[in-house]
């Protein structure tokens, strides 16, 4: 029996951990979707306290702990530092077999070289000793990211971001290339007209044009898609309940986008109509720029309103949607692929239920013109976890080609959340070293050691060109 987080840690068998130590260990990090903030990476911030760090903005852990009894004040609230880090700590015995108890002592393990149990005793000690690691200059933003061997970065930007920091970034050398990638969510946000006509004049003023019809909305958001192509953008992405891909003529979109600019509130026929029109172009111009999309699908937002209103979005109110996915977004890809105008695509599920719609629907477009052109991402959110992954990984073995898999993303804030491609490296190792050992595969060590290095590392850095 193994000990807890040691160096097989995840890994049962022989062959899984020649695998792993031998073969996916070493292989560099490209985390081709996070939301690390790249004004902290372009000002090398120093953080000086582990909260920071590592509970601020981090509703993973906000959600254990209210989930724990502790206070709200704990957490997004006014507390001091080390408060809110002995309430973290107290609450992390009870997260047994949530990710999150793994993940905790990973990057104690791999940042600060603390092999000690977090817990309500520990929590003073380790509090300093991540402190006063945290002061020295091998732990500023850059540094802890080139500790990890991360290789790309590819942050999440709206349209209206102006980019400098990526441009800082490039302009300093920096050896990790950072790219910004183009998420027009809340420009398909329609729901509130006020909202959204504040963020039409954000527009405006960025693009310096006027907004009052439907094509010049399209031509400002355009330009900035454009804009994010001179900065080294090949990337979009969605947030979406679902695809919409309702049936329209241009003279209705024309109508509906007049209704909402003039501050009238639209009716589901017309939302849906309206970002069903605003996903077809966005996804053309991805097209005609060889971009690869991601569709993040599947959460529904903002369920408690008393809280949200409270602490604001993306802070832990969010939930697996039921709605279903199937028929819309074979309706979308295949209006897209009629014309040979589909790009290379990521779906990305976040209901297992829908498991088996995901990996066979990117069968269906799977043209033969590029190993894997549509891949369902890898387990995301509420499912990054063991047993999520194992289900994706299981999944996508029997319905689809796991070997042109292009792997794990961090989908995180955190800047020492790189562990968890370390976790996902392990389940991948385990799951094809425990099939050698049980005979289900040949004892090929070599081939299956370069299947894991593609899935971990070369198979994304050949989809995305980099």
């Amino acid at each position: 029996m193994g000990q807890f987080l040691d160096d097989n840690f995840l890994l049962t068998s022989d062959s899984a951990k020649t695998l792993y130590h031998e073969f996916a260990s070493p292989m560099p990090i490209i985390d081709y979707h996070c939301h690390l903030n790249p004004e902290e990476i372009a000002d090398d911030r120093q953080f000086t306290d582990i909260t920071e760090l590592w509970l601020a903005g981090d509703h993973y852990k906000w959600r254990a702990m209210r989930a724990n009894g502790v206070d709200e004040s704990y957490c997004t609230g006014q507390r001091t530092n080390f408060e809110k880090f002995q309430k973290w700590a107290d609450t992390v015995p009870y997260t047994i077999r949530n990710p999150l108890y793994h993940w905790t002592h990973l990057e104690l393990q791999r940042y600060f070289g603390i092999h000690e149990v977090l817990d309500t005793r520990s929590s003073g000690r380790i509090y300093q000793a991540c402190n006063e690691a945290l002061a020295t200059p091998e732990y500023s933003v850059r540094n802890l990211l080139t500790k990890m061997r991360v290789e790309v970065i590819c942050t999440t930007d709206d349209p209206v971001d102006d980019l400098r920091h990526h441009k800082k970034i490039r302009e300093d050398g920096f050896e990790i290339r950072v790219f910004p990638t183009f998420r027009p969510d809340k420009a398909m946000q329609v729901e509130n007209p006020q909202t959204f006509n504040l963020y039409l004049n954000k527009l405006e003023k960025t693009t310096n044009r006027n907004i009052n019809s439907y094509r010049q909305y399209l031509e400002s958001l355009k330009s900035r898609h454009d804009f994010f192509a001179t900065m080294g953008c090949s990337l979009s992405d969605h947030g979406l309940e679902a695809i919409d891909a309702d049936d329209y003529t241009e003279r209705e979109i024309d109508g509906i986008f007049s209704k909402i600019r003039g501050g009238t509130v639209l009716n589901a026929t017309e939302r849906s109509k309206i970002r069903s029109a605003l996903l077809f172009e966005f996804a053309q111009w991805n097209h005609e720029k060889k971009w690869v999309q991601q569709y993040h699908l599947g959460a529904m937002r903002n369920n408690n309103k008393r809280m949200m209103r409270a602490t604001g979005p993306d802070s832990g109110w969010d939930s697996v949607a039921d709605l279903p996915q199937g028929a819309a977004l074979g309706k979308f890809l295949d209006s897209l692929d009629a014309d040979n105008k589909l790009t290379k695509t990521i779906i990305y599920n976040l209901n297992p239920a829908f498991n088996s719609v995901f990996a066979t629907m990117i069968g269906n477009f799977n043209d033969g013109s590029v190993a894997g052109k549509i891949q369902w991402g890898s387990a995301w959110w509420f499912l990054d976890q063991k047993d999520g992954m194992k289900n994706q990984l299981n999944t996508l073995s029997n319905m689809g080609i796991l070997a042109k898999f292009i792997g794990m993303i961090t989908d995180s804030r955190s800047f020492i959340s790189y562990p968890r491609h370390e976790y996902f490296r392990r389940i991948l190792c385990n799951l094809i070293g425990g099939d050698i050992d049980y005979g289900e595969l040949p004892n090929d060590i070599e081939w299956f050691g370069k299947i894991v290095k593609d899935i971990c590392y070369y198979n994304s850095k050949q989809y995305f060109e980099w």
